[in-house]
């Protein structure tokens, strides 16, 4: 039997395993970069396949090297393990069971998927000319967990630079079931934070002219922040600019010393991300001169830019037509003003991200990720597994025909 087919029975083989492995994984979430209960059960499913596996010193991470026959090429495969600060409100029977906290991204059904991939792999290890390096990381959620793992030398866990990384996303709206979506250059916006405090004169409410109001002055910030991304930016390179959190007083006839307000900033594209980051800046501090307040503002840079190399973008579409028919592939038309760390990865080797429908129902329009009433069908877990296996069967043929 060929090894597309022996690997198209396996995954459905594991289909109820992948189920099993993912309510238990749904039922404990956790948050940010330590994963204790998640680690666990990722090293216990591992157990037996024959990887070489290491956790993290700094993070609860989980590197695991399939070694293939020879000495050939090695590509890296990646899931992200972390839950959201969400509570859980879909009513399904195996929710979370931790207050306060839920897979609400899909980040189950990703450690699931790529378990699935490493038994599946592991199976077939004669049969693959160089390494997969599995990448599960902690810390996706705005912890950047990508670059704790890049430091302590995912990338070359093989014994060398991985030549090129892989990585998809479970999506519970917008993309049809089953179908899997990416496309060339930018994916993802990068995103950034703006934090900013106006400082003024508190006082009386019935005498403004008496105090200096920080929070007119903070108000037109917001609004001019909105005018700022329309009139000093291409369209065809946008910004969105989100204020988040606004914060002041304390009562309706007191004027307060402080206001402050927190924004997500995101670009697609490295030049725009550079603009918006002088410039949003130099606005608070000028609208708060010409109020008589100061301003202190805060640009964080958070994610970079998610760009998919054009050819492996194309190799990976090809991959899911090959495998699962031309009509569970469609071509992504725009990028995702979302973000992701694995924008880390792809800047340091050439790879693509994807994404993978995976809503409940025939709604696209329903709860979408981070959503408390998300929902992910089980039915895509086995498919997800299976191109994760099938990417890395074909990038590993690919590169060591080109070494």
């Amino acid at each position: 039997m060929a090894l597309d087919d022996r690997l198209r029975d396996d995954a459905k083989e594991l289909s109820s395993y992948l189920v099993d492995l993912r309510h238990r994984l749904h039922q404990h979430p956790e948050i940010g970069l330590d994963l204790p209960v998640t680690q666990r059960t990722v090293l216990a499913e591992l157990d037996g396949l024959g990887l070489e596996v290491s956790t993290g010193a700094e993070v609860s991470s989980v590197t695991a090297v399939l070694r293939g026959r020879g000495s050939g090429p090695a590509v890296l495969l990646r899931g992200d393990m972390d839950a959201l600060p969400v509570t859980e409100a879909t009513g399904l029977d195996y929710a979370s069971r931790v207050d306060g906290a839920m897979h609400a991204c899909g980040h189950d059904l990703h450690t699931a998927m790529l378990v699935g991939a490493a038994k599946l792999l592991a199976a077939q290890r004669d049969e693959l000319p160089g390494d997969v390096v599995f990448m599960f990381q902690p810390g996706e959620e705005g912890w950047d967990g990508a670059r704790y793992m890049i430091e302590e030398g995912v990338l070359d866990a093989a014994g060398r630079r991985v030549s090129s990384a892989y990585g998809m996303h479970v999506m519970s709206a917008v993309v049809r079931r089953g179908v899997f979506t990416t496309r060339p250059g930018t994916l993802m916006a990068g995103s950034n934070a703006l934090n900013v405090v106006v400082h003024g004169s508190g006082g009386h409410g019935s005498t403004p002219h008496l105090s200096r109001d920080p929070i007119t002055a903070a108000a037109e910030m917001v609004t001019a922040l909105q005018t700022l991304v329309t009139r000093r930016f291409d369209v065809f390179d946008p910004i969105v600019v989100t204020v988040g959190t606004f914060h002041a007083g304390t009562k309706r006839n007191i004027i307060p010393d402080d206001a402050r307000f927190e924004a997500t900033v995101r670009a697609f594209s490295p030049e725009a991300e550079e603009r918006i980051r002088d410039e949003c800046v130099r606005l608070c501090e000028r609208i708060a001169e010409a109020h008589g307040v100061e301003a202190e503002a805060e640009f964080l840079g958070e994610y970079p830019v998610t760009v998919n190399d054009a050819q492996h973008a194309a190799f990976a579409a090809d991959v899911v037509a090959e495998v699962f028919g031309d009509d569970r592939y469609e071509p992504l038309k725009d990028p995702v003003s979302g973000s992701e760390d694995f924008s880390r990865v792809l800047a340091a080797v050439p790879g693509t991200y994807l994404f993978l429908g995976a809503h409940s129902g025939d709604d696209l329009d329903g709860p979408t990720n981070h959503s408390p009433r998300a929902v992910f069908d089980d039915a895509v877990l086995s498919d997800g597994a299976l191109l994760h296996a099938q990417l890395a069967v074909r990038a590993l043929r690919r590169d060591a025909e080109e070494q």
